[in-house]
């Protein structure tokens, strides 16, 4: 239910009255008085009480958990979303027995819905925000199996004096080689093509 009509002797009290029943903040509806109290005859015969209609404000996270509910339930896959905040965004990991199927091929498939998820977020949210997705501490592992990469390619480059150039990458997987060899001794990095075919060249770095 995202409208009501609430009443109460007066507009603050009906409004109060929506906001206890639904647990929202104030900040999270938008008030529409559809009728001002009256005290009647007298103040006795004819009162009017207040009322108003409630409209709840769409959360941007709640929506994107909404979302991938649907997803999950359409896939017929029994998943739980867990919400974890800071300061660079909301991260949404997921549980469940089937998770390969979410992860797909180097994290391809949790990429694509992490895309749609922020999609959806955004379209709530009057300033941009960011959502990641993580299946059972995926992004950590794929993580460190970057790095190792990154590492060995650098040697070998350092050995062999001659660049290396990877296969294509997502942006995200890119900016962790980029990080993790900015500082890298001999070498260094850049990217070359347009997406999604943009890939990361590591070379000897200019003495």
């Amino acid at each position: 239910m995202k409208k009501a009509v609430f009443t109460g002797k007066t507009i603050d009290e009906a409004v109060n009255a929506g906001l206890k029943q639904w647990n929202l903040p104030a900040e999270r509806v938008k008030v529409t008085v559809l009728e001002q109290p009256s005290k009647g005859l007298f103040g006795l015969i004819g009162t009017k009480d207040a009322k108003v209609e409630l409209e709840k404000i769409p959360d941007p996270i709640e929506e994107a958990e909404l979302f991938l509910a649907e997803v999950f339930k359409t896939m017929e896959l029994e998943v739980q979303v867990e919400r974890q905040e800071d300061e660079e965004g909301t991260l949404l990991n997921l549980t469940g027995p089937e998770l390969g199927i979410l992860i797909g091929r180097r994290g391809q498939t949790l990429d694509a819905l992490q895309y749609l998820t922020n999609i959806v977020g955004n379209r709530y949210s009057n300033s941009h925000i960011r959502i990641v997705l993580d299946a059972e501490k995926f992004r950590e592992r794929r993580k460190k199996t970057l790095e190792d990469l990154a590492r060995r390619l650098a040697q070998r480059v350092i050995k062999t004096r001659k660049e290396v150039v990877l296969e294509p990458m997502p942006p995200q997987e890119r900016k962790i080689i980029h990080s993790y060899l900015q500082n890298y001794s001999g070498v260094k990095t850049f990217s070359k093509g347009e997406e999604p075919n943009r890939r990361i060249i590591i070379a000897l770095r200019s003495q």
